[in-house]
């Protein structure tokens, strides 16, 4: 007896919007790591710690919190951070008040690389976003901003704008430098 084959309804990836986000950021992130990976020997994980711990120095994170903030699988992280422990761009310490959880930051060695890398991608982020008028770089934050907001469990990547209308970036405040 022959079986006949159900109608498939393959997805047109091309008008997909995960995958079309996917593909611009796997593409943009490449490009940016391709610079520190060979500068540096550092994975997108390990800069993306690199640049969470900065960003938010004087909060000394967690491996969990990371994970959050990067919307990073915990074993990723936890391999990155190992390497980066090793190497000596990050620095572990327990917790004040909790002897269970350690505290991240960065040591001058990671200081020293986020201060080479962060402008580079930043000039990438400006590159990109030439592309776009300042009504459409307004647009697309406020848009990201959106659909951000409606995913449960995604987490507010930016309570100010990252790039204004003029496409000028906010200024931003030097955070303490834990160094070490």
């Amino acid at each position: 007896m022959r079986r006949t084959m159900p109608d498939h309804a393959p997805l047109q990836l091309e008008h997909f919007l995960p995958y079309r986000l996917s593909i611009l950021s796997n593409t943009v992130s490449q490009a940016i790591a391709r610079e520190y990976q060979q500068r540096f020997h550092l994975g997108m994980t390990e800069w993306r710690v690199l640049a969470v711990l900065a960003r938010y120095d004087g909060a000394g994170l967690s491996a969990r919190e990371l994970a959050v903030r990067t919307a990073t699988d915990k074993v990723a992280i936890s391999r990155a951070l190992a390497r980066l422990i090793a190497s000596g761009r990050v620095l572990r310490r327990m917790h004040h008040g909790d002897k269970r959880r350690s505290v991240l930051r960065l040591s001058a060695k990671g200081w020293a690389i986020h201060d080479v890398v962060a402008p580079r991608a930043r000039a990438h982020e400006r590159e990109l976003l030439a592309h776009l008028d300042a009504d459409e770089r307004a647009c697309l934050t406020r848009i990201l901003d959106k659909l951000l907001g409606s995913v449960p469990g995604a987490i507010a990547t930016a309570p100010e704008p990252l790039i204004s209308a003029r496409g000028v970036r906010p200024p931003v405040t030097a955070p303490s430098r834990m160094r070490g």
